[in-house]
């Protein structure tokens, strides 16, 4: 599979995924070969009318099942859920998978416009491991000339195509 032979994906060890929406690349068989290669894999939890996401472990493939669907229709460990790693708190990242709406050629990248991402990487930057290496999924049909960024946008290291 495109992403699984790459070189940032066979060297890292804690990696963090999203769990895909019907009109993103799909991450499933990632998150499964993730757990089949004996890495640790995180996943957002997005704290609702905030910026404020935390990327929390998960124990297995099949543990995406006992997740709750958010009204958002994203599934993601509940906000009683005190159990699971924050990475932040342990180790950090080696590499975060990020989904978007659009992209440029640039690394600059639309997402769904709450800043959870960009926030995100800001508190990693202060983490003794410091930035994890960025990879965004993408569709060709995503990447565009340029997309309107600010200030607080942190641009995506790599950008990866489905067919690449």
């Amino acid at each position: 599979m495109w992403v699984i032979g790459h070189p940032k994906y066979q060297e890292s060890k804690r990696i963090a995924i999203f769990l895909s929406m019907p009109d993103e690349v799909q991450t499933e068989e990632i998150i499964k070969d993730i757990f089949k290669q004996g890495k640790e894999c995180f996943i957002p939890r997005y704290k609702p009318q905030s910026n404020h996401m935390d990327m929390l472990k998960l124990s297995s493939a099949e543990d995406i099942s006992s997740l709750a669907l958010t009204s958002w229709n994203i599934l993601q460990p509940g906000d009683d859920d005190s159990t699971r790693e924050e990475a932040l708190a342990g180790g950090g990242l080696d590499l975060i998978f990020m989904p978007g709406l659009g992209f440029d050629k640039k690394g600059n990248r639309l997402g769904r416009g709450k800043g959870y991402y960009d926030t995100y990487l800001e508190r990693c930057m202060k983490h003794p491991s410091g930035k994890p290496y960025t990879i965004a999924l993408a569709f060709r049909e995503q990447v565009c000339e340029s997309v309107p960024v600010t200030e607080n946008d942190v641009p995506v290291d790599e950008i990866l195509y489905e067919d690449s």
